[in-house]
C-alpha cells in the first residue's frame, strides 16, 4: 500500500457499463493478450468498484487467468470497492464469484507487491481535472510501471459510456495511437466526441490543430454519407471512415473494428502541433 500515492482524487462519478468500450480494447489488444502475467490495473476506478468488476468479467472471456488490481487515492473508496468484493465473493451480485479482482491505495506510482508489472493500466478520467502541461508527466510516471510490453491507456468518456476517446502509450511514456468510440445508434455527428478527448487533446480543437482537422473532415464525411443511413448507422460509419482513408487519413485496423464505432490513428496523425 502506497503511503502517499500520487495524484488528486478523481471526481468519483462511476457507472455501470460506462468503461464498456474501453474494456473490449483491452480486450483485445496485444498487450493483454500476449502477456506473460495478464494483470490490468484500473486507477483511478472511482466512487465505487464497478468498473473493477466489469473490466475483470470481460476480460475472463479472452484469458481465464486475467486479474484485475483498482487502485484509487482515496481511503474511503477503497473500503467501499472492498465491501462491494465482499458481496461478490458472498454470491449476491451478477459477477462470478472468483473473479481475480482486488483493490488498494494508489496513484500514479502504480504500487504492487512483488516488482509486478501489469500487462495494462488503465486510467479513464483521471487526467480531466489536470492542467495539459502535467500530462506527459503522468503518462511517464505510470507507463514506467508498465511490462515491457505493456500499455498504457488513457482517456475520458461520457457519464454513459456512449462517446469515449483515449490514447495508448508506451512504456517509456509516448503516445502510440488515438482512438475515437462511437455509439452510433442515435449519432448525430461524431465530432461529439469533442467534449471527451483526453487531456492531451480537448484544449486543441481549433483551426491549425490536427484533431480539429480529424473532427471537421470526419463530420463533413459524415454528411456525405447520410443516404446510407436508410442501411443503419453502421454501413454509414464505414463510409465514412473509408472517406478518410482515401483522402489519406492513416486511418488502422479495419471494418471489424470500424463496425464497433471506432476509428483509431496513429498519435501523429492528431498530435498537438506542440505539446505531449
Amino acid at each position: 500500500m502506497a503511503s502517499s500515492p500520487l495524484g488528486r482524487p478523481t471526481r468519483g462519478t462511476t457507472g455501470t457499463n460506462r468503461l464498456r468500450r474501453n474494456d473490449r480494447w483491452i480486450a483485445a489488444s496485444a498487450a493483454f493478450r500476449r502477456a506473460d502475467d495478464p494483470l490490468v490495473v484500473d486507477l483511478g476506478y472511482g466512487a465505487s468498484g464497478v468498473t473493477a468488476f466489469e473490466l475483470t468479467a470481460r476480460l475472463r472471456r479472452t484469458r481465464a487467468d486475467a486479474e484485475v488490481r483498482g487502485l484509487e487515492i482515496d481511503p474511503v473508496r477503497v473500503a467501499t470497492a472492498d465491501a462491494q468484493l465482499a458481496e461478490v465473493r458472498a454470491g449476491r451480485t451478477p459477477f462470478p464469484r472468483d473473479l481475480r479482482v482486488s483493490f488498494a491505495r494508489g496513484g500514479f506510482e502504480v504500487p504492487l507487491a512483488d516488482g509486478r508489472r501489469p500487462a495494462v493500466i488503465r486510467a479513464m478520467n483521471v487526467l480531466r481535472q489536470y492542467d495539459e502541461e502535467d500530462v506527459a508527466a503522468a503518462w511517464r510516471t505510470m507507463a514506467t510501471r508498465l511490462a515491457p510490453d505493456g500499455l498504457l491507456v488513457e482517456g475520458t468518456c461520457d457519464e454513459i459510456g456512449r462517446v469515449a476517446s483515449w490514447v495508448d502509450v508506451r512504456p517509456d511514456g509516448s503516445p502510440l495511437r488515438f482512438t475515437i468510440s462511437l455509439r452510433l445508434a442515435g449519432l448525430e455527428h461524431p465530432s461529439i466526441v469533442a467534449e471527451r478527448l483526453p487531456k492531451a487533446l480537448i484544449h486543441r480543437n481549433v483551426p491549425g490543430e490536427r484533431i480539429h482537422a480529424l473532427l471537421t473532415d470526419l463530420d463533413r464525411e459524415w454528411d456525405r454519407a447520410a443516404s446510407l443511413s436508410t442501411f443503419g448507422a453502421t454501413q454509414r460509419f464505414l463510409a465514412t471512415v473509408s472517406a478518410l482513408r482515401e483522402q489519406g487519413w492513416p486511418v488502422l485496423g479495419g471494418r471489424t473494428r470500424w463496425r464497433l464505432g471506432e476509428l483509431t490513428l496513429p498519435w501523429e496523425a492528431v498530435a498537438p502541433v506542440a505539446g505531449p
